[in-house]
């Protein structure tokens, strides 16, 4: 190489350190950090505790091939005895929920290649349930038979809704189609316009009575009429407020629950807010708050941050009566209640109990070694984690 392009060459790499200069040092730039600076940003080490309360597996049942790294937090859901589950690789299942034995699975034909995402919904005597193809696949619940197919305009990863002779489908456009649900004839659709950067995931679509709530991807919170589609009000759970798009991300991507008339829902941005549900009125609001589900008491509110701390809601002003930090960068689920404890999931397929008291470590159980990325649910007093590599687990509390 001749003096002239070396000169060249040093002068442009010279010019790429200054410009890069406000973002990192020469060492960062290729590759090195700093030793203080890489360790607070790992994930924080399992702490050691005396275990005051045993978690029992009940059953374990391979769904399949899982999300892996779809980022759509599949999770199963229950109706009158059954789990009702979805496997990436094209198959739903109907499980006995106290066994885990296989009441029916509906297997897709290999060669439509198809990628159910959303997890099922039920009601009206239907599981339905969305493809990262737009698919919309609605099956009889007795016994697993295909009723009818749609289609919508994207992906759909998040469970669809079935309330009141309707199928409710939250595409990932932000759109929401409503669709007949014996026939499957489209009846209205909803579009709500996305900002820029969003995190992956969407909320489940919550029904109310003759009310449809969807938490959106800028913040938002809205009621729809389910008849016909039109917006009652809207309100913001999250601020997208911060001077890059990155900062801005204040989605509504956890369910929000509805009691009586008084509905929760939390955003990304680490807000929480307690809504008149009628009125669409905020009643109080909190700044701790995440992208997944909440778990709820008769007193509390169980929600976890991105940052990776549970926080305990008081429900009647969003005080926080406690928090647990020891989880920091974990990667947690949306927190679940069973019995006296909150249970959260985490990236290495860890399931944690926490006293609802304190908050303290009561338990910890491990379902493998692939991340739970769906809030895990509870019912008929019986914990179920679905993990992103297609393992759905039983636990009851000794």
């Amino acid at each position: 190489m001749g003096r002239t392009d070396m000169m060249k060459r040093m002068a442009v790499v010279a010019a790429l350190v200054l410009a890069l200069g406000g973002c990192s040092t020469i060492k960062g730039w290729f590759g090195g950090k700093d030793a203080s600076a890489k360790k607070a940003a790992e994930p924080a080490e399992l702490v050691d505790f005396q275990p005051t309360v045993r978690p029992a597996k009940l059953w374990s049942v391979g769904l399949g091939d899982g999300e892996r790294r779809l980022g759509a937090r599949q999770v199963p859901v229950v109706a009158d005895g059954r789990v009702y589950a979805a496997a990436a690789e094209g198959s739903v299942f109907a499980l006995d929920l106290q066994t885990g034995r296989q009441a029916w699975n509906h297997k897709t034909d290999k060669k439509e290649g198809l990628r159910l995402a959303g997890g099922p919904g039920v009601g009206d005597g239907l599981v339905a349930v969305g493809s990262l193809g737009g698919d919309v696949i609605v099956l009889d619940a007795a016994d697993g038979s295909e009723r009818w197919r749609a289609q919508v305009s994207s992906e759909v990863i998040a469970p669809p809704a079935v309330s009141q002779g309707l199928v409710f489908v939250r595409s990932n456009d932000g759109r929401i189609t409503a669709f007949d649900a014996a026939s499957g004839e489209r009846r209205w659709f909803h579009e709500h316009e996305l900002p820029s950067l969003t995190v992956r995931g969407n909320a489940p679509l919550v029904v109310g009575p003759g009310v449809l709530f969807s938490g959106n991807d800028d913040g938002t919170l809205t009621a729809l009429t389910m008849q016909d589609g039109r917006v009652l009000w809207e309100q913001a759970i999250g601020l997208p407020e911060g001077r890059s798009e990155l900062e801005r991300m204040a989605d509504v991507d956890g369910a929000p629950v509805l009691e009586g008339t008084t509905l929760y829902a939390a955003s990304f941005k680490s807000r929480t807010l307690a809504i008149d549900g009628p009125s669409g009125r905020p009643m109080w609001q909190s700044d701790h708050g995440g992208a997944g589900g909440m778990g709820v008491t008769s007193s509390s509110l169980l929600v976890s941050t991105a940052a990776g701390s549970v926080y305990a809601l008081d429900k009647t002003n969003g005080t926080a009566t406690w928090s647990q930090p020891a989880l920091a960068r974990r990667s947690l689920t949306g927190a679940a209640v069973q019995g006296d404890y909150a249970v959260v999931g985490d990236f290495d397929g860890y399931v944690h109990w926490l006293r609802l008291d304190n908050g303290e470590f009561a338990a910890r159980a491990r379902v493998g070694r692939k991340p739970i990325k769906g809030q895990p649910l509870v019912a008929d007093g019986i914990l179920l984690v679905q993990s992103v590599q297609g393992e759905l687990t039983a636990f009851r509390l000794d």
